[in-house]
């Protein structure tokens, strides 16, 4: 069933598999999101946060890059957008993952120029945003060092890159109802929702999502170990909580 997409990247929709009606709406979309994002990244973000922006985007830009051939011609990558949406934020991520998709679209043809809003949207917004909310479901309100964080940031990995690969699959399957002639002939991605969404989910969800997985919760568990206090909300939590004096004496 992968092989929908031979010659392009799984997650990376290239150009002429939307029709206009699609891309542009995912244009639409974005462009408030993107302009939200950097209102929320502009008040949120604290200085010691500043340069891991520029890391995580350049984080999520090589990891992409690294695509892994899978058999009927197509590939697949991990993204980073969960580990980075829960250290830095979901906001945060919006941007971070955002760039990185623009930069390989622009400089080495790695997704589409019509579609960078649809691939930004699927990797850049859904992906931080599950993530980061899958994880605090499963992490609770446990310790920040507890090995439970750590594991529900790896759920939370592959969770979110799965959840991104059904987005694409109903983005490729909805082209043939959207888009064909009066004849019926699709005009864009020729393949229907029962061969496009289990196409990308099966894949993602047995494979890539499992990398996602390894790689978030082993990233969170280096920081548990180093620096905690870098970790979205984390510090202003601390900063925010007052003794007790009634307990101290």
């Amino acid at each position: 069933m992968s092989d929908i997409l031979v010659n392009g990247e799984s997650m990376h929709i290239p150009d002429g598999y939307l029709g206009p009606n699609t891309y542009i709406a995912f244009w639409i979309i974005m462009v408030p999101i993107w302009y939200f994002a950097g209102k929320k990244l502009s008040a949120e973000l604290r200085s010691k946060q500043v340069p891991l922006l520029a890391l995580a985007a350049a984080f999520s830009f090589v990891i992409m890059m690294f695509n892994v051939p899978i058999p009927g011609g197509s590939t697949g990558h991990a993204v980073g957008g969960a580990i980075i949406g829960i250290v830095l934020g979901p906001w945060a991520a919006v941007i971070a993952i955002s760039v990185a998709l623009v930069l390989q679209a622009l400089m080495f043809g790695d997704g589409g120029i019509t579609a960078i809003a649809a691939n930004c949207f699927n990797m850049g917004f859904i992906m931080p945003f599950v993530a980061y909310y899958a994880y605090k479901l499963i992490s609770g309100s446990t310790e920040i060092t507890s090995s439970r964080r750590a594991i529900a940031a790896g759920i939370a990995g592959w969770v979110s890159l799965t959840l991104a690969a059904f987005c694409t699959g109903v983005e490729f399957g909805l082209q043939p109802i959207l888009n064909h002639t009066p004849e019926g002939v699709p005009l864009y991605m020729p393949y229907p929702l029962s061969v496009t969404v289990p196409a990308m989910v099966l894949e993602h969800a047995l494979g890539f999502g499992i990398l996602e997985a390894l790689i978030t919760a082993l990233i969170f568990a280096y920081i548990q170990r180093t620096d905690t206090s870098i970790l979205y909300g984390q510090e202003s939590r601390s900063l925010n909580k007052k003794p007790n004096v009634a307990t101290r004496f």
